[in-house]
């Protein structure tokens, strides 16, 4: 029997549950819906088919959430609790009493859901301490995990290439929405010539015994901090080619989603922590490219949520962000890997959009970015979010305070040059002058130097500093009465002052930032083949 909208609908009567319970939420995925009570959770499988995973058939279901209640209790025994029928009754559908059996779900123990570490690191309340717990744990987890001749065929290069090509072949159909063709072909570019050239390096890592049976979906959605004891549920139990894998691939997934949340710090620290607990020196040599492949799975899958006709307009906008996001981080960690030590700065006047332009550079590539606004206020002693209404040139806007600000950025940036870390410099950088001192600092570390010039339409400019005002949640004073004054002494950059990019951003805000940021990893993708 299918499961119907009609029994979705009746299991939201708490009646239906073996637990005591006063409200159900109902929460589903791709693969599944799960039904949320006061204290437990359960988990049915949805009758779907997409090649690597195959829960069409009920006994595929009731198979394989006997392997998830298996497979989880390796890190969350007393969480995962027995494999419970559903039945068919008069009112719709119960996992207390009926008649045939219709389906099969996973019951388990509710986690509070603020302690989940994907809210926490989003609410800034995770300590270095919590990541260490976390990385432990799942070190020695690895040490434990088993290994055979069977779980070490899934780290050859032949497996690893098939993967590969199943996820080009399953994502191809995404490429006009969330992993546009370019994203598509630098990826796979990357992919191909990496595998072809380690292939001692994977042979060496089943010698030496990393391929085990892992958890596979390690991500910060699936843990649970709470009490000083990380819960990490929810592995893949559906194909066991995604579970059995070198542990540098089972590890990065945590280090790829701390990099999504914007806290590559927290990753370092687990990586650290991860390698010190292990003695697993070398998975630093593969980290890199395990992180493009779980970012570049991530993306897949919340691609394929696009095909489920159950999901509203919301969501449906949510899970094509996150896919796009997800995409285009893997292809930062491509270009990373092959970036020479490089200073970008940004150039163009108030409301032009470089500061959205830099933050998501930034982020593509894992790098830190300082925002001459937020700076300057830190100096001033005010909150970043402070608005501070002067005249132009004058206040903390002064040239004084200007200067100051300027050389701030300027150690800030040689900060990151002379640990070898690449760094995005967000400011106006409206003078030739401005622009020189930082071709000299990158000079000074060997480094490249790119000037992004943002320009946009200047009707659509003045709209933008608008809206600012309007919404007032911009850390940038930029007025529309200011602008002309700007562009009156704004010299625009030059290639003898460096690499310069030009990045048009006019057009709506999501679509011009998608095109400026590509157009510059294009650039940048090509100039790496001079710099190398």
């Amino acid at each position: 029997m299918t499961i119907t909208p009609l029994l979705l609908t009746s299991l939201s009567n708490p009646a239906a549950y073996p637990v005591q319970t006063r409200t159900v939420q109902l929460i589903q995925t791709h693969v599944s819906w799960l039904f949320i009570t006061d204290t437990h959770v359960f988990k049915l499988k949805k009758p779907v088919n997409f090649g690597f995973l195959d829960f069409s058939t009920l006994a595929q279901r009731r198979f394989y959430c006997f392997e998830e209640l298996r497979l989880n209790r390796r890190l969350c025994p007393d969480i995962y609790e027995q494999v419970i029928a559903l039945h068919e009754t008069e009112s719709g559908a119960s996992f207390v009493s009926g008649a045939a059996v219709i389906d099969y779900a996973v019951m388990m123990k509710r986690l509070p859901a603020d302690r989940m570490l994907d809210r926490l690191v989003e609410s800034g309340s995770v300590s270095l301490d919590d990541i260490r717990i976390v990385a432990d744990k799942i070190a020695v987890f690895h040490s434990g995990a088993a290994t055979s001749a069977h779980i070490s065929s899934f780290g050859t290069i032949k497996q690893i290439t098939y993967n590969w090509q199943e996820n080009f072949a399953q994502t191809i159909q995404f490429k006009n929405s969330t992993l546009p063709l370019e994203v598509y072909e630098t990826i796979r570019a990357c992919v191909e010539t990496f595998i072809d050239t380690h292939g001692a390096l994977f042979a060496e890592r089943i010698a030496n015994g990393f391929i085990r049976e892992c958890d596979g979906d390690i991500h910060l959605g699936n843990i649970c901090l709470l009490n000083a004891t990380a819960y990490i549920f929810d592995c893949i139990e559906f194909n066991e080619r995604f579970r059995c894998s070198d542990t540098s691939a089972d590890i990065a997934f945590l280090l790829m989603d701390l990099d999504y949340h914007r806290r590559s710090d927290l990753a370092e620290a687990a990586l650290s922590s991860y390698i010190t607990a292990s003695g697993d020196q070398d998975c630093v040599k593969l980290i890199p490219f395990y992180k493009v492949y779980r970012a570049f799975v991530r993306g897949k899958v919340e691609s394929l949520q696009l095909l489920d006709t159950g999901i509203g307009d919301v969501e449906r906008r949510s899970a094509e962000k996150r896919a796009l996001r997800y995409f285009r981080l893997a292809q930062g960690y491509c270009l990373k890997s092959r970036m020479p030590l490089t200073l970008f700065i940004t150039c163009g006047t108030m409301g032009c959009g470089k500061s959205t332009l830099a933050d998501q550079l930034a982020f593509e590539l894992g790098l830190a970015v300082f925002n001459s606004d937020i700076v300057r206020k830190q100096m001033a002693g005010l909150e970043a979010e402070t608005a501070v209404h002067v005249p132009y040139g004058e206040g903390i806007y002064s040239k004084e305070m200007s200067r100051t600000t300027y050389r701030r950025l300027e150690q800030l940036a040689g900060n990151e040059l002379v640990s070898g870390r690449s760094v995005v410099i967000d400011a106006g950088f409206g003078s030739h002058a401005e622009r020189i001192v930082f071709a000299r600092l990158a000079a000074s570390y060997h480094a490249q130097f790119l000037i992004l010039f943002a320009q946009c339409d200047q009707d659509q400019q003045r709209e933008r500093l608008c809206e600012r005002m309007v919404h007032g949640s911009s850390v940038s004073d930029g007025r529309v009465e200011l602008l002309d004054q700007q562009v009156s002494v704004f010299e625009p950059p030059d290639n003898s002052e460096g690499i310069v990019i030009p990045c048009s951003t006019s057009g709506t805000a999501e679509h011009s930032l998608d095109f400026a940021v590509q157009s510059i990893l294009r650039l940048f993708y090509n100039l790496l083949h001079t710099w190398i």
